[in-house]
């Protein structure tokens, strides 16, 4: 493995939600490397998650992960494996109109 290697990836996760609900999030993470490491050909213990993918995943608690997953993946010419999130600019909903107050 001498190339580096950059990829974007939208990783799935609904199969979290075939287990109990105690082991949903650490199943999703689990999916999360074992999809990485086979997409860009290394060993799932070289698949290492950044801190702001580990706290999105975990941001509803350990029964609600989500559903997918938006990730930057980087792979060195070692063939470790870096995962970072994408900085997607967030729509912002429409204020509600104050006129049908009243």
């Amino acid at each position: 493995m001498v190339d580096e290697l950059e990829r974007i990836y939208t990783v799935p996760l609904r199969d979290a939600y075939k287990t109990v609900k105690t082991k949903r999030t650490s199943r999703a993470v689990k999916i999360l490397k074992s999809f990485l490491a086979r997409h860009m050909r290394t060993q799932e213990e070289r698949v290492k998650l950044s801190a702001e993918v580990n706290s999105l995943v975990w941001s509803k608690g350990m029964e609600k992960p989500p559903r997918r997953i938006k990730v930057k993946a980087k792979r060195d010419a070692k063939g470790e494996v870096t995962v970072n999130l994408i900085e997607e600019p967030k729509q912002e909903k429409p204020a509600k109109s104050e006129e049908k107050k009243g």
